[in-house]
């Protein structure tokens, strides 16, 4: 079967600030819908947030959102699926912006590769992820080491999945994560050692790419501006 193209933009050497993440993700939402841009995979790191889906419940957050920010965590209700979730130093970050039409519109099975590609990458560093049936995410000995959580909006996906490489866990004591009253673990954390987040990240590209049959082209975020805006297409944030 012939590969489908597209572009990765990796953003993992810096941290990017949630809402610029947000609006990125929405313009180039907006230009898949008109198949004026192809298939894109955004991976990143994000300074400290806490996020809350559609399905979000207030008993989820162990402190109210003013008290959040005031130790450090950005805060936003988001239009994604699931409930309280953070993002943070140390966690792989990933936005898929694919067009459903290549999959069938099965969303159910676009979830499920997304699992795969996680796995699949923890597998690389001797790590045995597992689904847990009813639970969506990623599992290690019953702790949860990676969450996912898509929107679609017009046959296109947005938002996507974390992965604990080696993040503070303590951070996660502010939330119930998707208050499920789980333990949380990393990477890190399963082998004792430091694991090298952009290590991970060129082996999740790889996954990625063997699970949805893309052949992704490295774009930098200035020539994405560039190429977006040469052709007169949404304009970029930033």
């Amino acid at each position: 079967m012939e590969l489908r193209s597209g572009w990765v933009l990796n953003l993992t050497g810096t941290l990017t600030p949630y809402r610029e993440a947000w609006e990125l993700q929405k313009a180039l939402v907006a230009a898949r819908q008109q198949d004026l841009v192809p298939d894109v995979l955004i991976l990143l790191v994000h300074p400290p947030v806490i996020t809350v889906g559609r399905s979000g419940k207030r008993e989820h957050l162990l402190l109210p959102p003013h008290l959040l920010e005031a130790k450090g965590f950005a805060y936003y209700e988001i239009e994604r699926g699931g409930s309280a979730t953070y993002h943070g130093p140390g966690q792989l970050v990933g936005y898929p912006i694919l067009h459903l039409r290549a999959y069938n519109e099965d969303i159910v099975r676009y979830m499920r590769n997304l699992e795969e590609t996680i796995i699949r990458t923890l597998a690389d560093f001797q790590i045995r992820g597992e689904r847990v049936r009813g639970y969506p995410g990623v599992w290690v000995d019953g702790a949860k080491i990676a969450a996912v959580g898509v929107a679609v909006k017009r046959k296109v996906t947005m938002h996507g999945f974390a992965l604990n490489v080696d993040p503070e866990l303590s951070h996660f004591q502010v939330i119930n994560p998707c208050g499920l009253g789980k333990p949380v673990t990393s990477m890190a954390a399963v082998l004792g050692r430091p694991v090298p987040l952009e290590e991970v990240a060129q082996s999740y590209t790889r996954h990625f790419m063997e699970t949805y049959r893309l052949a992704l082209t490295p774009v930098s975020l200035q020539e994405l501006r560039g190429r977006m805006e040469k052709a007169d297409l949404v304009r970029l944030p930033g």
